[in-house]
């Protein structure tokens, strides 16, 4: 029977992988303790909705605004080097915010701030970040780590992080980060142990070629590449009628099904402990179903869920959507990034990769947006109604699609190139 650590990261992985894995797990941890005590920080400091939001939106706004410029300088620099020095700088934003506690000086203000700085770092250690697996194991191998990455995101930013933070708030409002930067900190020792070469240049044919902007090379490329472009396509649109009920999920558990606060986070558990099972199947599943079929899967499966939360006034109905949405979505989540990380050439994997989060960071924003909206003028279900439809119009338009994004032949860069 294979060992715990064998069944987490498969030694065929490498021991780089595993200096990966670790750092990822124990910054998801640190990051899954302010999920819950930032929010609470700031619903300390004031009673405005709006600015209670605006928490989340300070960590939005910095993909909009550095998303693409962070995937060029992914692509042109040590992204080992990078990911340290930006989750340092994480680091050194949290510590200012805990002395601002400590001294009693902190404001609202503050603490957006805090949160615009954080989410600006994020940026980066996450673009670059997304690089690395790709450089570390083979693209035979990468629905199994990108699997385990994903489950250490469920266990420590869904599960175990968020009640730990609100345990320590309780406690003292700066205990929560301190125990954060110790992890964002441990975080950046972990991932200092991984042993990488430079990324290979791109060829230039000629000595005198004219020179290409970064953010517009990566954009061209990606405009000629109809499977990588298709995807970021799907992505963007179905965060966009995601978000647009996910945004009102609070007010849909409390006043729809008459649940209460307790069980509108039974709802978000359930979801994370149906990823958690997602990841954990994944590679049965790999081995058993085509990429094209689980993509298709997981699509088909988010447009009946919308449907069933549309029509259903039951809580146990509801929880068991939940659990369902969080295996197929991580499921999803895992195809995607693995499929993502196989078309892209090395050099290229940063920019790519913050097309994507810009795609889905954007969906976001204008699904959460169209949420309230409708939901002000046609009541709270009729989000589910308009995630249905415009999720269903788009499944029938890419389906066809689908096929030829699962059997796009890979990148020719050699597997494992950049990992000694």
């Amino acid at each position: 029977m294979p060992s715990p650590g064998e069944l987490i990261a498969p030694k065929r992985l490498g021991r780089d992988f595993r200096w990966l894995l670790a750092s990822s797990w124990t910054s998801n941890i640190g990051d899954g303790i302010a999920l819950s005590a930032a929010p609470l920080l700031l619903a300390s400091l004031t009673s405005s909705p709006l600015l209670v939001a605006a928490g989340a939106m300070m960590q939005y706004l910095p993909w909009l605004l550095f998303g693409l410029f962070a995937g060029s300088v992914a692509d042109h620099h040590d992204r080992r080097r990078l990911v340290m020095l930006a989750n340092g700088s994480r680091a050194v934003v949290v510590l200012g915010l805990v002395a601002f506690l400590a001294t009693g000086h902190v404001t609202v203000w503050v603490v957006l701030a805090s949160a615009f700085l954080y989410g600006t770092a994020e940026v980066f250690a996450d673009t670059a970040g997304s690089t690395l697996m790709p450089m570390l194991v083979r693209p035979g191998d990468l629905g199994v780590g990108n699997a385990r990455m994903q489950a250490g995101y469920l266990v420590g930013n869904q599960l175990a992080g968020p009640p730990l933070g609100a345990f320590l708030f309780a406690a003292a409002s700066f205990w929560p980060f301190l125990l954060q930067i110790l992890c964002v900190s441990l975080a950046v020792v972990l991932i200092s142990r991984i042993a990488l070469t430079p990324v290979p240049a791109k060829d230039e044919s000629t000595a005198d070629a004219p020179k290409v902007h970064p953010i517009r090379e990566g954009l061209e490329w990606l405009r000629a590449h109809p499977p990588v472009r298709t995807l970021i396509v799907i992505i963007l649109v179905f965060n966009v009628t995601w978000a647009a009920p996910w945004s009102l999920l609070v007010l849909y558990a409390t006043e729809h099904l008459d649940m209460g606060a307790v069980g509108f986070g039974a709802l978000t558990t359930a979801s994370a402990l149906g990823g958690l099972v997602g990841t954990v199947c994944f590679g049965w599943l790999e081995r058993h179903l085509s990429f094209a079929t689980l993509m298709r899967v997981c699509l088909s499966l988010e447009v009946i869920m919308h449907l069933a939360f549309a029509l259903t006034t039951i809580p146990a109905i509801a929880f068991v959507i939940m659990f369902g949405f969080g295996m197929y979505a991580f499921v999803w989540g895992t195809i995607s990034t693995t499929v993502r990380q196989r078309l892209v050439p090395l050099h290229l994997q940063g920019r790519i990769a913050s097309v994507n989060m810009v795609g889905i960071f954007g969906g976001l924003v204008i699904g959460q947006l169209l949420g309230g909206l409708i939901a002000e003028g046609w009541g709270l279900t009729a989000p589910w109604w308009f995630a249905f439809a415009g999720s269903a119009v788009t499944l029938l338009l890419v389906w066809r699609s689908i096929s030829h994004i699962a059997a796009a032949p890979p990148a020719l860069d050699e597997p494992g190139s950049a990992a000694r």
